[in-house]
């Protein structure tokens, strides 16, 4: 009989507990470990769609989705920045499929760690070191605690840790863009429909609406050029009275909301060029510390959620062995995929704040954009994961 997998996972955040719970649905051995005092999230939305929650819904947590998250449907769109409509926003995959959620991001981070049995987290983790052998590895951290396991996961984000153990460092690429970002509770709001996903368009910025917490918040995110390089944070207070000046001449609705704004964060906008490799002997990476994105397709922990569960299906019948081959095989699936949701991101961004010389030609574009998105949402990354797990060694 071959002896189960021992796994360490570094990082506790979307990415690294669905890892967890798919490798513990293959009857893997996994352990979570956590820098922070507790596992948690700070108050903003992420968007759900259906290539990860066909995946989510394979862990059984498809209930949780459709109980925390707000479903959003076929009156989505997009505007130009006065208010004008131009497109709808595709919100279903190829065969019809409407599994898109706006979420809380502290929910989603809830109901992934309540799903796992007790003990497989660990908190007050840092991660400092790591070395490996043929036989095995070893992460240390910083309060003096070791952790041995088969195979190693870095699910820690765009400044991990454990990234330079498998490729050099880089510097993160800062795209010129602000993101202000923050929660509006329902009441505040009480005509604001529930039911979409809305994004006006104007000249070198764009504003998202969508709900979250079951439609009892909503969500916003405005994007604004800069010339100030702001360190990479999910939580720099922002000033409201700036937010609201930056889109005072738009469409009314979106002073509608921002006038219920007591409160924002600010977050610098990275990424980096795709990594030529991603996995190193018994280590390998996950999420943003393997494919930080721009958020301009809602992609960030979607992307995460198919690397967890191509991770956990390529190691379902691995051994100690033949792990450090079968995680190959995982980086080789989807670094191009990723690759080319990175890159797609930047494409829409760029296409979302230009200064829209053609509006003809940019509204054209948004629409065409949705067969995109229908490819995306379509992708089941499980089958390709099968094949590469029987290809591999």
């Amino acid at each position: 009989m071959v002896a189960r997998l021992n796994i360490a996972i570094i990082g506790g955040g979307i990415g690294g507990l669905f890892a967890a719970n798919a490798l513990l649905a293959r009857g893997l051995r996994v352990a979570v470990y956590e820098q922070a005092a507790a596992i948690g999230e700070i108050g903003a939305g992420v968007y759900v769609t259906p290539n990860a929650v066909r995946h989510l819904e394979r862990v059984g947590l498809g209930d949780a989705v459709a109980r925390r998250g707000a479903r959003v449907g076929p009156q989505s769109a997009y505007f130009r920045h006065d208010g004008a409509p131009v497109a709808p926003v595709q919100v279903t995959d190829a065969a019809g499929w409407n599994a898109c959620f706006g979420m809380h991001r502290a929910d989603y981070v809830e109901f992934l760690a309540a799903n796992l049995p007790a003990g497989v987290i660990h908190t007050g983790k840092r991660a400092v070191g790591f070395e490996q052998t043929s036989l095995g590895a070893r992460v240390k951290f910083a309060n003096g605690a070791v952790a041995e396991a088969d195979v190693v996961v870095a699910a820690d984000g765009i400044h991990s840790e454990l990234r330079p153990h498998v490729f050099p460092p880089s510097k993160p690429v800062f795209h010129g863009t602000i993101s202000y970002r923050g929660i509006v509770p329902r009441e505040r709001l009480p005509d604001w429909p529930m039911d979409r996903w809305q994004m006006w368009a104007g000249p070198k910025k764009h504003f998202l609406v969508f709900p979250v917490r079951h439609g009892e918040m909503v969500n916003y995110v405005g994007f604004v050029p800069t010339d100030e390089e702001m360190k990479e944070s999910w939580s720099a207070p922002g000033d409201p009275d700036v937010l609201r000046r930056e889109f005072e001449d738009w469409d009314p609705r979106i002073g509608q909301v921002l006038k219920q704004v007591d409160k924002t964060f600010r977050w610098a906008l990275y990424d980096r060029e795709p990594l030529p490799t991603w996995t190193k002997g018994r280590l390998t990476l996950l999420g943003d510390a393997a494919h930080p994105m721009l958020p301009h397709l809602g992609q960030g922990a979607n992307q995460a959620i198919e690397d967890g569960m191509a991770l956990a299906t390529i190691l379902a019948d691995a051994d100690a062995g033949s792990a450090p081959a079968r995680l190959l095989a995982y980086e080789k699936l989807r670094r191009e995929r990723v690759a080319d949701v990175q890159l797609g991101a930047r494409k829409h961004g760029l296409r979302m704040d230009s200064m829209v010389d053609d509006l003809k030609k940019r509204d054209a574009d948004l629409v065409a954009h949705a067969e995109f998105r229908k490819q995306l949402y379509t992708y089941d990354v499980v089958p390709h994961a099968e094949a590469a797990a029987k290809a591999a060694p």
